[in-house]
């Protein structure tokens, strides 16, 4: 019995050695998605993550295997491709390099790793599959209604009844495989035989429909059924029927009526197959129950004009008209790659009061935008409730809505008159925390409401958390003004009329987003929109997609179209938006030269550091020569720095003559820079703002020998003339965080970051606020230009945050995370920091704490990277790693002492690092 117990114990004991020393590969990508359906690259990317909790642990080799059937994949039959052994250590973005790929159809595949500690366990199987790849795949037809119906109304603030379309068709063999391809603009609701496909809302995501659209593939296998069949579907009009018809049509595009495209194939056992697609043979109905649906003022929803079962078959569609055959949009069918809009939380009221006889008003406790479904409704035939919304409420307990200049936001709903009817918005979206409600039967209570928050279906990446309150609070901010903010485009706040892709909030702003959210996907696709907006000329808008003609000439807000693409190759490993791009690029940056370069100094600036505290619309909106700093100072400083992007480009994309003529450019441009701008009396650019004096030296056009003295002005101005509180705008606060810790002042930085009195972001927090103000007054300034929900100031500080405090970044000669800098900033206020952060390799850590004479550093570092670690320490010795000395750690080498830090390379895997820094 004893010799029985022991072996038993032994077995254990050796399993969970095993089960500890293995390394797993998982989380299969295909294009950085899983398991994608409907794509449309004839060579997608294969990325993968190697998982263990040993220690160094790297990559030697790869096979990729891609088969037609799950059947060849396990036999590892590689019909489709067979990388054969590839000994590399990259695990990110393979392109495949098989056979070439045949439209709609689904492939398989899986990857076999070797490691340094031998054979990775390969656990997963993956698949994708091709949509329609050109256009004669494509059988259906273009259908629709293309006129306005006696109740609708084609005004500025335009009215539009939904489309209903629906078709019945006959199944009598078992099935293999059906597929659905829509296309339904501006956005559609599927259905099949009564089951809504898909969980996506807002479908699909906006574009310039004059360049491209896109479509979605579903796999309704299980939705077909034997016998009789229903198909069904339910346009909007999002952003193609645009939201203010016949108004500024010099700069508003409109794009015409909705209009479906649908094709469904199915694959028979039997080998055969069927399409159904759209054409004349589909019913039509305008008169349905949403009554309107526009993104600015809300949607109406009239219960009592339902059509029962109409998405089952056997509905009797007989006084149904047919639907006409309209005319394809202009733009490029493609398939979407980017995630679809969902619902990604429900947020419960916290509160109703009751402010006149009929009138609610209910909070949130969250500004967000989704919208207010109701639930548990009793009530008469014909009633209406009204859902009105806004962000703030007025001193007397009504809604503020000032600030939302002409939009409507109102829902209404007509009940049925049945028991417990419930219904939320199908085709819009508010940005709210409160909302109005009147004509509600009887009492409202809390559970008759719930909000849906609605974004982009990202995955939150990183988590963050520190000794400091605030900090923490406007850290839990932004992410709620980020999501609410993701709307298949980035887009400036989602409330009052406007809600448009602005460039120039994201110039910086997406690389702190991108430590919070994968937002991969999201920017790739917002390159395109931006590349399809640039004219013939070069010119680049303001805004991409270009719902709005404005086109100005400006550097600072095009500029995103380059420093996102840089950040997506940085922080993804993603080069396809700089190959895809760079002659978009190159054009745009000649353009530019061609016209408004002049001695060397850009002359054209239009938006200046925009909204620089104390704001002012006088100010914000006057011109060029009245602005705090020269515009000519910030475009011919952000062109400089852009030309320096344009040389990585040129490099990695292989047009080696280009590096040369941007670098001859560069310089040029810095020697006119300082001549022109630069004052030896004063050490400073211009007339000596921060930003003046910020950009040349963030930038390096500032020569070495004066840096310090025009580092002085700056700390003078913030410390001595703003008494320590932020005062750039939009320009100079997209760098100021780091610019200022560059520098050695990381306690002057935490002191900006956790203010709480006016001008700072604590001080949005001090006075309610709930996500990131657009003006640093929010709570007090002109409401024509005061969204409560916007993120354009976060400027660079989510990125110092992560790659200042956490001490978490990405090493830009080995980009992706694959080599990581771990140096962690420490203001003297600030105990503790704990961020974590998924890259593309896998969960990165950095957990600190500290007192006046330790500081203890627990990190973890992903399977197959490697990491260079920067320890405060007084010296080599006074530095241990799990309890060990630093020659005796496994997975240490290179150390070295080097101004008060201790610096070593650590392969992956947990360490525990303990110093003495006093």
């Amino acid at each position: 019995m004893i010799k029985r117990i022991s072996y038993t114990v032994m077995f254990v004991f050796v399993v969970v050695h095993l089960l500890n020393a293995q390394v797993v590969v998982k989380n299969l990508r295909c294009e950085m998605l899983a398991n994608p359906l409907g794509i449309d690259a004839q060579q997608p990317r294969f990325s993968w993550q190697l998982e263990s909790n040993q220690r160094n642990i790297e990559q030697s080799s790869f096979q990729i295997i891609v088969s037609s059937s799950e059947q060849k994949l396990k036999t590892n039959d590689g019909d489709v491709w067979n990388s054969g052994i590839v000994n590399d250590s990259r695990s990110l973005l393979i392109s495949y390099a098989g056979k070439p790929l045949q439209a709609a159809t689904k492939y398989f595949w899986k990857v076999k790793v070797i490691t340094n500690k031998g054979e990775a366990l390969a656990k997963e199987t993956a698949f994708f599959s091709t949509g329609l790849l050109k256009g004669s795949d494509w059988k259906a037809k273009w259908i629709g209604y293309d006129k306005a119906s006696a109740w609708d109304s084609i005004t500025t603030w335009s009215r539009l009844s939904a489309r209903y379309l629906r078709k019945e068709f006959q199944n009598m063999s078992p099935v293999k495989r059906a597929t659905v391809y829509i296309a339904g603009l501006g956005m559609y609701e599927l259905y099949i035989n009564g089951k809504k496909i898909g969980d996506q809302v807002l479908a699909p995501n906006p574009t310039d429909y004059r360049k491209s659209f896109f479509y979605n593939t579903h796999d309704v296998t299980a939705e077909i059924i034997k016998g009789k069949n229903a198909i069904a579907a339910v346009l909007g009009n999002g952003r193609f029927f645009t939201m203010r018809q016949n108004y500024k049509t010099y700069k508003i595009n409109n794009f015409g009526y909705p209009k479906l495209l649908v094709q469904l194939e199915i694959e028979y056992t039997d080998g055969t197959k069927k399409i159904i697609v759209s054409d004349q043979s589909w019913k039509l109905n305008v008169d349905g129950p949403i009554r309107t649906n526009n993104e600015y003022d809300g949607e109406e929803y009239d219960a009592t004009k339902e059509f029962k079962n109409w998405t089952n078959a056997g509905f009797n569609d007989n006084k149904w008209m047919k639907p006409e055959l309209v005319k394809a949009p202009p733009g490029k069918i493609t398939a979407q790659f980017a995630e679809p809009i969902k619902v990604m939380q429900t947020i419960n009221p916290v509160e109703i009061k009751k402010i006149s006889n009929e009138k609610y008003i209910i909070d949130m406790g969250q500004n967000f935008a989704g919208w207010l479904q109701l639930q548990h409704i009793k009530g008469k035939r014909g009633d209406k409730i009204t859902l009105k919304f806004a962000e703030s409420l007025q001193t007397n307990g009504e809604l503020f809505i000032a600030n939302l200049r002409d939009a409507k936001v109102t829902d209404v709903y007509t009940l049925k008159g049945t028991d417990a009817e419930s219904w939320h918005p199908t085709f819009v979206y508010h940005g709210f925390r409160y909302v109005e409600v009147t004509g509600f039967p009887g009492t409202p209570r809390l559970n008759n409401f719930e909000g849906k928050l609605v974004y982009d279906a990202l995955e939150t990446t990183g988590s963050f958390e520190t000794s400091n309150t605030t900090i923490n609070a406007i850290y839990k901010n932004a992410w709620w003004g980020i999501a609410s903010n993701y709307k298949g485009m980035p887009i400036d706040c989602p409330q009052r009329n406007e809600r448009q892709p602005w460039l120039g909030d994201r110039v910086i702003g997406e690389q702190g987003e991108s430590f919070l959210f994968d937002n991969a996907k999201l920017y790739a696709k917002w390159m395109d929109d931006i590349e399809q907006s640039q004219t013939a000329e070069g010119a680049i808008p303001d805004v991409a997609p270009a719902f709005w003609n404005y086109y100005s000439d400006d550097v600072t807000w095009p500029a995103a179209f380059i420093t996102i693409s840089n950040n997506l190759y940085n922080q993804y490993g993603d080069i396809k938006p700089i190959q895809k791009n760079y002659a978009a690029m190159k054009k745009w940056i000649s353009y530019m030269k061609g016209k408004y370069l002049v001695n060397d100094i850009m002359t054209k600036d239009k938006y200046g550091d925009w909204c620089v505290p104390p704001e002012s619309l006088q100010l914000i909106h006057a011109k060029d020569s009245s602005r705090l700093t020269d515009g000519k100072l910030i475009a011919t400083a952000y062109y400089y720095k852009l030309l320096s992007y344009m040389q990585r480009f040129a490099k990695l994309t292989g047009n080696d003559a280009d590096v040369k003529e941007y670098a001859t450019w560069a310089d040029n441009i810095r020697i006119a820079f300082q001549k022109t701008f630069y004052d030896p009396q004063q050490h400073a650019y211009s007339n000596n703002t921060i930003t003046a004096n910020l950009l040349p030296l963030y930038f390096g056009i500032c020569p070495d020998s004066v840096k310090e003295k025009v580092f002085e002005n700056i700390y003078q101005k913030i410390h001595v003339e703003s008494n320590d509180h932020i005062s750039t705008g939009l320009i100079g606060t997209q760098y100021l965080m780091r610019g200022l810790t560059d520098y050695g002042n990381i306690n002057l930085a935490f002191k900006l970051a956790s203010n709480t009195t006016y001008p700072s972001y604590g001080y949005m927090i001090a006075n309610g606020a709930t996500t990131i103000w657009e003006l640093w007054n929010g709570n007090t300034a002109d409401p024509n230009m005061n969204s409560q929900n916007h993120v354009m100031m976060l400027g660079d500080l989510l990125i110092w945050y992560y790659e200042n405090l956490a001490g978490i970044r990405t090493d830009k000669t080995d980009v992706g995370f694959k080599k990581i800098i771990m140096k962690p900033s420490l203001p003297d206020e600030l105990q503790f920091v704990n961020a974590s952060y998924k890259s593309s390799y896998g969960l990165i850590k950095s957990n600190w704490k500290k007192n006046t004479a330790t500081f203890e550093w627990n990190i973890s570092i992903p399977a197959n990277t490697s990491a260079t670690v920067f320890i405060p320490a007084k010296s080599l010795n006074d530095v241990l790693e799990s309890g060990n000395n630093l020659a005796n750690a496994e997975g240490v080498t290179n150390v070295k002492f080097d101004n008060g830090k201790v610096v070593l390379q650590v392969a992956s895997g947990d360490y525990q690092f303990k110093s003495q820094m006093k």
